[in-house]
């Protein structure tokens, strides 16, 4: 099992902590022996996490599909195995007041500051933003290839995103690194610092991905049409719907209301 560990084409860094569970509780298990009832057992420790389980389900599915194709096992006993039912919770941008209140805990020159407006400022998934490299910034503008879809973006720095850059320590390629500076900020490092400052600001139900909802927002309402959306985000028209639904809903709303009230006056 650890030998998959390190096989990182498997996965990114959003695995990091999925991958960290099944080590510490298969340790050298062989894969090959694995049965289908392990994938449940597995799936079923932490039932009180339903969200975790399913996603450990979903890496172990991708962890043994490796298995498969290195010739270790001649099946993946994760395929087929069903995830835990939950209520979905939809995700939200952050709350404007609460996003003052985390720059105003966060100062320039924090990693924590540093993550959060390259993931507004850019519009981009969080592991997108942990990729960044200072060579990645070419006239005023960030050159981005989405590890997910593959789109070529060039997305302009805003001015709030410039003075956290220009604050920002340039010892690594990386744009956000771990402490010592070697290497990238692993998505588990990253993640929980930002849930620390979401604890001491009482901002737990809005996450790190939430900041890609922020950025969708903001441009919807400084009155760009979707294709200029898509064209920061780099989202698809139904994704670009998607991220700003409850924003485009309130301001329907108002317009409805208005032309009400406009009709009842005239009449």
């Amino acid at each position: 099992m650890g030998q998959i560990t390190h096989t990182q084409k498997i996965g990114h860094s959003h695995y990091d902590k999925y991958l960290d569970f099944f080590c510490s509780i298969m340790a050298d298990a062989n894969p090959a022996t694995m049965q289908r009832k392990d994938v449940i057992r597995l799936r079923d420790t932490n039932a009180e996490k339903p969200y975790f389980a399913n996603y450990s389900l979903r890496v172990l599915r991708i962890i043994m599909e490796h298995s498969v194709d290195l010739g270790w096992r001649e099946t993946n006993p994760a395929n087929g195995v069903s995830e835990i039912k939950t209520e979905k919770v939809a995700r939200e941008p952050w709350p404007r007041e609460l996003l003052e209140t985390y720059r105003a805990t966060c100062p320039i020159g924090t990693r924590e500051r540093l993550v959060m407006e390259l993931c507004v400022g850019t519009g981009q998934r969080i592991g997108d933003v942990l990729e960044m490299r200072w060579s990645d910034i070419q006239d005023d503008a960030f050159v981005i290839k989405q590890n997910k879809t593959s789109k070529e973006l060039w997305v302009p720095i805003l001015p709030e995103l410039q003075i956290a850059l220009n604050a920002a320590s340039r010892h690594s390629v990386f744009i956000l690194t771990n402490e010592r500076g070697t290497n990238r900020w692993s998505y588990r490092g990253a993640s929980q610092a930002v849930r620390k400052i979401r604890e001491k600001i009482g901002a737990l139900d809005y996450d790190i991905h939430s900041w890609r909802y922020n950025a969708a927002c903001e441009l919807l309402e400084a009155g760009c049409e979707d294709d200029l959306i898509a064209a920061v985000t780099g989202q698809s028209p139904a994704m670009v719907l998607h991220y700003t639904k409850k924003v485009r809903q309130k301001h329907r709303a108002i317009q409805a209301q208005q032309k009400r009230t406009e009709q009842k006056q005239n009449v």
